[in-house]
């Protein structure tokens, strides 16, 4: 429950939208003057305040402005659809403004965006608590990463607040997921995976949704229903068929559903994190992405930085934490990386981002096994000649553009877990040209 101020001197529009805040659960103060509205808002300090830009005794700029200092949450109304006004208003910090009469699900809507942005900042207080318990999260010590880090803390502290995560393939955006969950009052509850490129529409949408079966009296549930009370990661969002977008904006705005070819609205408990490496403003632009379900997911969205635009620090702490993870399942292996290793890794550019470091640790540390560290003979031809002491042409150690394709072929599969698909698409070649060179270079490495 919020509690809301409305300070606007038409009576009758103001019980309107007074009544439905209230059927929704809202605490609601009403005010009719600047003044009034003043007195209220430094008495109670509303969550929210929707307040109309013409009042009998200032304006709503005028009320703004003295309130401003306190950050205050503002709607503001009103009843002329004035752009410049509009623009004038966010320029000053005003969080929406709405034009009168405004219906009821827009204005539901543009309220619980506004306490979406209230939460988040309250949480900032339990941050700074689960900082001091050690409970931080930790994905680099850089300035970036760091406040990188302090929004997946606020998130996770959320457990309703959509996430929309984005970045090039490989960047680790299913381990930031998985580190909102963990840290999230509903790391109790199910994390559970779909990928939207890696299904056909119909069966996205029995995966999703479940199916009703009329001749057996039953049904299957669906990935939104076994995430129920826990989270639902849905990676590569940009590839939602448009059919499907309607029916998960239905999820976000209400957390309603209907399982395929039932007639039964079912409601589910389920916190929404989208992954895409898509530019998704391209594609609302281009008509393939709805642009309400766009501006759902884009609350809070992250960007997470390819390796390449990383600090040097930042990748160190990442090499190390992979080769910790790898460890287990590789005894004997290394457990650290020599300095002329380590120079050539952070010299590259990692065009597969964090699933190409793994691969190459992996790598290295197979080969390395009985020595104490992972040396510079131990990585990939292309890693080598990243090194002051690698590969040079003025080495006489040149290789053929052939060998060049197979490698770089080779270690955009590896870098995506053998996935054609994303293959293909992060070469920028067709998916028959992609088969046709895997069976001309005769690579083995497992597709999907």
């Amino acid at each position: 429950m919020a509690d809301l101020l409305i300070v606007d001197d038409e009576s009758l529009l103001a019980e309107s939208y007074a009544r439905f805040f209230e059927r929704n659960g809202h605490a609601v103060r009403r005010a009719s003057s600047g003044e009034a509205a003043l007195a209220m808002w430094h008495e109670r300090r509303p969550d929210v305040t929707l307040l109309d830009l013409r009042l009998p005794d200032m304006t709503g700029f005028d009320v703004f402005a003295r309130i401003r200092d306190d950050a205050p949450v503002v709607i503001m109304i009103s009843g002329h659809a004035d752009v410049p006004l509009a623009v004038r208003a966010m320029q000053e910090g005003v969080d929406n403004f709405l034009t009168k009469p405004v219906e009821l699900p827009h204005l539901g809507m543009a309220l619980e965006r506004a306490l979406e942005k209230v939460r988040l900042r309250q949480l900032s207080r339990y941050l700074t608590a689960r900082r001091a318990s050690g409970g931080s999260v930790a994905i680099g010590s850089s300035e970036r990463m760091q406040e990188l880090a302090t929004q997946v803390e606020l998130l996770a502290a959320s457990d309703r607040t959509t996430v929309l995560l984005l970045g090039e393939s490989g960047t680790g955006k299913g381990r930031v997921a998985e580190l909102i969950h963990a840290h999230s009052p509903r790391a109790h509850g199910p994390l559970v995976e779909v990928n939207c490129a890696a299904h056909t529409h119909e069966a996205l949408e029995a995966e999703l949704f479940g199916a009703e079966d009329s001749s057996r009296g039953g049904g299957r549930p669906g990935l939104l229903e076994m995430a129920t009370g826990g989270t639902l990661f849905v990676d590569e969002i940009g590839a939602l068929p448009p059919a499907l977008q309607p029916k998960l904006l239905r999820i976000l705005e209400g957390k309603m559903f209907r399982r395929v070819g039932g007639t039964r609205d079912m409601c589910v408990d389920v916190r929404i994190i989208a992954a895409t490496n898509k530019d998704l403003v391209n594609e609302v632009n281009a008509g393939h992405f709805r642009e309400d379900l766009y501006y759902r997911l884009t609350v809070m969205p992250l960007n997470l930085p390819p390796l390449r635009a990383r600090a040097r620090e930042d990748l160190v702490e990442l090499i190390a934490r992979l080769m910790e993870e790898l460890a287990p399942n590789l005894p004997s292996a290394p457990r650290e990386v020599s300095e002329g290793a380590l120079d050539a890794l952070l010299r590259y550019a990692w065009p597969g981002n964090i699933r190409e470091l793994r691969n190459v640790l992996e790598r290295g540390m197979i080969v390395g096994r009985g020595e104490p560290r992972v040396e510079l003979h131990a990585l990939p031809l292309e890693l080598r000649g990243t090194s002051p002491g690698g590969w040079s042409p003025e080495r006489g150690e040149g290789r053929s553009l052939a060998v060049v394709e197979r490698e770089h072929i080779e270690r955009t599969l590896r870098a995506n877990d053998g996935n054609r698909t994303h293959t293909a698409r992060e070469l920028g070649i067709s998916r028959a040209t992609l088969i046709k060179k895997i069976r001309e270079f005769g690579l083995t490495v497992a597709a999907s």
